[in-house]
């Protein structure tokens, strides 16, 4: 994968009736690689997708194609001259052409030059012989494959993607997505998508922008985004999490799961030890050292079960905690149904929990 970036995004900035919602957005993607941006409804996303479109005005700020500014602080190029490519969640077919129309529709060029590039895509997306088609006579997942195509047929070097697969069946999303993905590395493209889903921004990135509050709060590939949250609203965005609160000595902190590392954080500070529900282990008596012992797991601490629900994959059990009341979530591969009232005990991985100021 190159190193050149594609698409470089600088210190963007912007706002709406002078309510800031963007505030020094910064990224870059490179030729063939896939950068998600991730968070909830409302975090700036699209805005971004927008800006970079040119649909919106940034009020400070770069955005450069190739090391060709697009848009900076006294030039705006309009969104038509840009060469980026747009996937909404809608589609936008053009209802009254049909599905070659609707692929040809932005293309330069002679006519069998055109036809050419149509048949060459539909033949990519899985959909030869339907360019005489209306769109209104294709299903979801056919729709979105030609709006991919149109979207691809001017060759753009960036693509951007908002929510492109939140209207399809569930049963053909995962499909439909990775086709795509690999159609869009295949081309060399570089692609910003959008989701609020954090299954999807793991599936597809190469790499992922966590947004809150018009800000990246944490940039990096999905796996150290995952394993390294930079605070606790991050590591809960990406899946259930417990927490339990500490005081800090000594660079330790003291739980009933024995002492955690605290590092950075002066004595006397209250921090929350958050971890995950599958890094609890569950044992039947206070010595129990569970399936796959390990030097890191803290001390047993004892909880009452006060249900457990099989989830097809795997079993979620919650516990009522002694040391504090309070509800405590584990999560076991396989069925495991204690009843209600049943005493255990849990013992947490140290190397899988983080540690946070409160």
């Amino acid at each position: 994968m190159p190193h050149t970036p594609r698409l470089v995004v600088e210190h963007l900035t912007c706002a709406y009736d002078g309510r800031r919602v963007l505030r020094d957005v910064s990224l870059s993607v490179s030729a063939g690689e896939v950068m998600c941006l991730l968070g909830p409804s409302g975090c700036g996303k699209t805005t971004t997708l927008r800006v970079i479109a040119g649909i919106e005005r940034q009020q400070s700020g770069a955005v450069r194609v190739d090391g060709e500014t697009l848009a900076d602080g006294a030039f705006h190029q309009p969104p038509e001259a840009r060469g980026v490519g747009l996937i909404f969640q809608d589609f936008a077919l053009f209802p009254h052409l049909s599905v070659g129309q609707n692929i040809a529709f932005g293309l330069q060029g002679n006519k069998s030059d055109k036809t050419a590039r149509v048949q060459e895509l539909l033949k990519r997306v899985d959909l030869a012989g339907y360019e005489d088609k209306p769109p209104h006579m294709l299903s979801g997942g056919e729709q979105q494959r030609v709006a991919l195509a149109r979207a691809l047929a001017p060759r753009p070097g960036v693509m951007l993607m908002d929510e492109p697969f939140s209207g399809l069946d569930n049963r053909l999303r995962d499909g439909i997505r990775d086709e795509t993905l690999e159609l869009l590395k295949e081309e060399g493209t570089a692609v910003v998508l959008v989701t609020h889903e954090p299954e999807e921004a793991m599936r597809m990135a190469d790499q992922i922008a966590l947004m809150r509050g018009g800000r990246i709060v944490q940039q990096g590939a999905p796996y150290n985004i995952y394993n390294a949250p930079c605070d606790r609203d991050a590591a809960a965005f990406f899946s259930d999490v417990n927490e339990i609160t500490g005081t800090v000595q000594g660079a330790l902190t003291d739980s009933a799961f024995g002492q955690f590392l605290a590092p950075g954080h002066p004595d006397g500070t209250e921090v929350q030890i958050v971890f995950r529900p599958q890094h609890v282990k569950i044992d039947f008596d206070r010595g129990g050292k569970g399936p796959n012992p390990t030097p890191m797991d803290g001390v047993p601490a004892r909880g009452v079960v006060e249900r457990a629900r099989f989830m097809g994959h795997e079993s979620l059990v919650e516990f009522r905690m002694d040391f504090n009341k309070q509800i405590l979530k584990a999560t076991v591969p396989a069925v495991f149904l204690p009843k209600p009232g049943m005493a255990l005990w849990l013992t947490i991985r140290r190397d899988r929990c983080f540690v946070f100021k409160k």
